[in-house]
Order: structure tokens, then C-alpha cells, then sequence
């Protein structure tokens, strides 16, 4: 399934396995020098979005993972708001099946 048309309705058995093996709460500092490794060139488009979605959320909780192959995905519960990436590949917003997978998978590891 190419991440251009992410949704967590066609999520495979590995990916949703990977997400709630990798699934952690981190912090913005965190995020952003995850950020910073991730996107280092400046100009990087998938940066703005990165870096602009956790300064649209100030001091939010924010959870991360990653899937099997290779997709991030950052939520922050309080807005319930979610967006996923590959670097240099695709990005999008969580969509509301995907919030609601990352609600869910929150709550069986806390």
C-alpha cells in the first residue's frame, strides 16, 4: 500500500504489530532532535511539516512509532491530531481510523 493513501483500515497485521511494539510517549525536545536527524537540510518540505506540527501543538503529550516499514507516526492525544512520514517519500495527516488505532494502542500500554 503506498503511504500517499496511508489509512489505518488497510493497515497490515505487521504494521499495526510494529506500532504497538514501538509506540512511545515523546517529548517535543525529543521529537525535534528526531527531527533534526531525520531532516537535516533546512529547505526539506517533509521538515516544515514535521517541525510545524509539533509547534501547532505546545506542550502536548505526544506519542511515536514506527512501522515495520519504515513509516513515523506522531499523535498528540490531546488534539487528536496525528500525522505520518517516510523521509523524502510521503506524508499526511492521520486520518480518523488512524487516531482512533493510536487512542486504542495508547491505552493497552499505559
Amino acid at each position: 500500500m503506498p503511504f500517499d493513501k496511508f489509512d489505518f483500515e488497510e493497515i497490515t497485521k505487521e504494521r499495526r504489530e510494529s506500532i504497538a511494539k514501538t509506540i512511545r510517549t515523546a517529548s517535543a525536545d525529543e521529537l525535534k532532535k528526531l527531527g533534526d536527524q531525520i531532516f537535516p537540510y533546512v529547505e526539506d518540505p517533509w521538515r516544515e511539516a514535521f517541525f510545524g506540527f509539533i509547534a501547532q501543538n505546545p506542550g502536548a503529550t505526544f506519542h511515536y512509532a514506527v512501522t515495520s516499514d519504515g513509516g513515523h507516526i506522531v499523535y498528540c492525544r490531546e488534539k487528536d491530531k496525528g500525522i505520518w512520514f517516510i523521509p523524502g517519500t510521503g506524508k499526511g495527516p492521520l486520518q480518523e481510523r488512524g487516531r482512533q488505532t493510536m487512542r486504542q494502542m495508547i491505552e493497552r500500554h499505559h
